[in-house]
């Protein structure tokens, strides 16, 4: 990876993102064709063009019924989804991260899989999902297999941007170990499943894990009749400052950096931890 931008180059001081707020379909072409319908979408509205587009979990193809095969749909990183972001990365000039299932080498469960594509087409970061949602009455893990504890960090003008998946949400540690790797926001792709407290959980621990290691927080969500939607911006004092509701929906917001570097002089707690984030080989 080349070294990060100079923050202090006006040219790269502020980062537009866009969040893709959709409810995907189990039909992966169908699925690419709506994808592409966002991007052209944002080429269209009014307003500069993102630096930064994140498309939640599950963007290849969704999750399905308790009983849909995964394995049987799941794409390798050469694979039509990622070859689509690819494409529309490099039509956008900036960042496309995505979710999507990716085949393993035991061909039945795959990885739930971030992957980010830069402005020339290549694969910038990967970050498979280390935590499984083995929580509320659901087994993933029974469908998909957990990726290891990998800081994936790419950089978005002069910000640089850790990966990490939907249920990751609620393990700090792992949003403090990207932070540690040199990522100053957190993007977090996920479908939150809707229930009860679910929708708060989902809020609340966004802006936990920005007030918690001041840095940006982005959160793609899928919506639609099983997920939350609610995705949202949120900047590095806690406040949200661009947001969906539970339409589908693009969210736009304007990261500057000079307000990442206000909200660490203000409050260097990460330059007054007394412990650190150790991972060993074996996790």
């Amino acid at each position: 990876m080349s070294e990060p931008p100079d923050p202090t180059d006006l040219a790269v001081a502020v980062a537009h993102v866009a969040l893709v707020q959709t409810a995907a379909r189990t039909d992966s072409a169908a699925q690419r064709d709506s994808v592409a319908a966002w991007f052209d979408r944002l080429h269209t509205e009014p307003g500069p063009l993102p630096d930064l587009v994140v498309l939640p979990e599950g963007a290849m193809h969704d999750f399905g019924p308790v009983d849909h095969d995964l394995g049987a749909i799941a794409e390798p990183l050469d694979g039509p989804f990622v070859a689509l972001l690819a494409d529309q990365a490099k039509r956008l000039g900036g960042v496309v991260v995505g979710g999507m299932f990716e085949r393993s080498d035991d061909g039945t469960r795959p990885y739930n899989t971030l992957v980010a594509l830069g402005a020339d087409g290549t694969l910038q970061g990967v970050s498979r999902k280390a935590h499984l949602y083995d929580s509320f009455g659901f087994r993933e893990s029974d469908k998909l297999q957990p990726g290891p504890l990998v800081a994936s960090v790419v950089d978005v003008g002069s910000l640089r941007v850790g990966l990490m998946c939907c249920y990751d949400l609620r393990f700090p540690e792992y949003a403090r170990l990207l932070v540690d790797a040199g990522a100053d926001t957190l993007c977090v792709p996920a479908a939150w499943v809707r229930g009860p407290l679910k929708e708060d959980h989902w809020t609340t621990l966004l802006r936990a894990r920005a007030i918690e290691n001041t840095c940006w927080v982005l959160g793609a969500a899928q919506t639609g009749d099983i997920y939350s939607g609610r995705s949202q911006v949120i900047d590095p004092m806690g406040v949200v400052v661009a947001a969906a509701g539970d339409e589908e929906a693009l969210v736009r917001a304007s990261l500057p950096r000079q307000r990442l570097d206000a909200a660490r002089r203000h409050n260097p707690a990460l330059e007054q931890r007394r412990a650190r984030v150790v991972v060993p080989d074996s996790w």
